[in-house]
């Protein structure tokens, strides 16, 4: 079992169609992983062993038939985010308004991966309704970081990235809202993509923000992640914010750059993403990241962002606005939890009783912010004035492109922090997403790549990766580069070095 849990998804995906071992085989050593580890780590919310070993049967019956690979992951298990929705399975969004609600139709992306021949292993926690940065939010408890298991997986995706660090599954879906597929990835030492806005079907993805929401993949390489993408992405006409553009060629990119030559490439350093609040350890982490790249053949060139140091006050105005617009649909009229409904209380009663049971703290408060941002006599002053800084952002990273091919950054500015410790201090726990939000305000694409641990306390730091819109290619060669150059450095893959898990904790 240990062998092949380790194995990339591209590895697996080749051992299976040479039938050198079964898709069965694969999916079940990673259940006996769950089973094995899980209860400690806390990634699945469901898991759906049955259908897993169903979908692994079909590609071994093709396989052994002749048949064509459906995809280049036929065969390969991945962790679903439990805010795309699944047929058959329960999709909670992290929320007791959820618990045990069934969705009648499938999330354009869960089709595209049943299509490919991926095995959905389960659906995994995370912070309620996408709303946080630690997995701490879910109302079924916190997920735990396989580095250490009192500190945060990351979030909102803690769950698919604590799968992919606990080999516990090669492959998982993430989405980012303003930095949720990333500063997980940062964390656990995973690989995290938040793709071009609209590239990636937001159909049957439960809205939290609708003009940042973006699923993305989330994987142990770059590689790994290239495969992914082009599997999920493309035009949808379910999603009237779907790009109908071609893919960007990112599992070529990926390949090209494992060469490892960046002759040419031109890497921008935000300046805005340094200095006080960040960790020395990740400077230190990021600073060898940057050099290692420049020892690649990259100029390294230094870029000034100013509207990027308004990023996080915008951000939380635009998204907790449209939380409090898209989150009024759990009524308690038509599905999901229904509190009061004893004959002795009006629909109005029914809905503020089942609300207030339903939702935790930080998506209450979310909605309370978002209500009075959008309120009368207040729209202009907060909701108006984000949305020009929002334009303001835009126009530096356009400036900012017109000098790089890319622009990097920590990804986040600590490494994973203890279990509550952020937990009554809202403003701290914002901060994880400081270098993130650009990039979902603005709309263009940007990955984590892990760039080494932590000098402080040995745990893993995120390099991050920011291309211009629909130029996803770019970030992925330049971590690919990056990522052969720091595993022939160190011996071996990062994520290989995670320790053994407590499972008795």
């Amino acid at each position: 079992m240990t062998e092949i849990i380790r194995l990339t998804a591209a590895e697996i995906a080749a051992k299976v169609q040479a039938r050198e071992v079964s898709a069965v085989e694969v999916a079940q050593a990673h259940l006996d992983r769950i089973g094995a580890v899980d209860q400690a780590v806390h990634a699945f919310l469901h898991v759906d062993t049955e259908r897993a070993l169903q979908a692994a049967k079909a590609v071994d019956e093709d396989v052994a038939a002749g048949r064509p690979a459906a995809s280049p992951l036929a065969g390969v298990p991945l962790a679903l985010k439990d805010v795309l929705t699944m047929q058959g399975a329960p999709t909670t969004c992290g929320s007791k308004t959820l618990e045990g609600w069934q969705p009648p139709y499938d999330a354009t992306v869960t089709t595209r991966l049943l299509a490919a021949g991926v095995v959905i292993l389960g659906k995994t926690n995370m912070d309620e309704f996408a709303m946080g940065s630690s997995t701490e939010n879910s109302a079924f408890g916190p997920t735990r970081n396989p580095w250490d298991l009192d500190r945060i997986p990351g979030g909102s995706g803690g769950g698919s990235s604590a799968a992919l660090a606990a080999f516990e599954a090669p492959l998982a879906i993430g989405t980012d809202t303003g930095g949720s597929i990333r500063q997980p990835g940062s964390v656990t030492g995973t690989v995290g993509v938040k793709p071009t806005y609209g590239t990636v079907s937001r159909y049957g993805l439960v809205a939290f923000s609708s003009s940042l929401d973006q699923a993305g993949p989330c994987a142990r390489t770059v590689l790994d992640a290239a495969l992914l993408h082009e599997v999920i992405a493309g035009h949808d006409p379910l999603d009237s914010t779907s790009i109908d553009t071609p893919v960007p060629p990112v599992v070529a990119a990926a390949r090209e750059g494992a060469n490892g030559d960046l002759s040419g490439v031109r890497v921008g350093v935000v300046t805005q993403f340094a200095g006080d609040g960040y960790q020395p350890g990740v400077s230190a982490a990021f600073d060898a990241a940057v050099a290692q790249l420049r020892d690649l053949g990259a100029e390294i060139v230094e870029v000034s962002c100013p509207s990027f140091d308004l990023a996080l006050p915008a951000y939380y105005l635009i998204a907790p606005s449209e939380a409090s617009s898209n989150l009024a649909r759990f009524d308690a009229m038509r599905y999901g939890l229904r509190i009061g409904d004893d004959g002795t209380h009006s629909a109005e009663e029914v809905m503020s009783l089942t609300r207030a049971a339903g939702f935790g703290a930080e998506v209450k408060r979310r909605i309370i912010l978002g209500t009075y941002a959008l309120s009368a006599g207040y729209y202009d002053a907060y909701y108006g004035s984000a949305q020009k800084v929002r334009t303001l952002i835009m126009r530096d990273f356009e400036a900012a492109f017109a000098k790089v091919d890319v622009l990097v950054s920590p990804t986040t500015p600590t490494t994973a922090f203890k279990i509550g410790e952020r937990a009554d201090d809202p403003m701290a726990m914002y901060k994880a997403d400081l270098c993130t939000i650009p990039s979902n305000l603005a709309g263009n694409a940007a990955l984590s790549v892990p760039c080494g641990l932590s000098e402080d306390d040995g745990l893993p730091v995120g390099l991050q990766i920011m291309s211009p819109a629909l130029q996803d290619h770019r970030g992925y060669r330049v971590a690919a580069a990056y990522e052969a150059a720091r595993d022939a450095a160190q011996g071996g893959p990062l994520i290989h070095r995670v320790p053994e898990l407590e499972v008795a904790h």
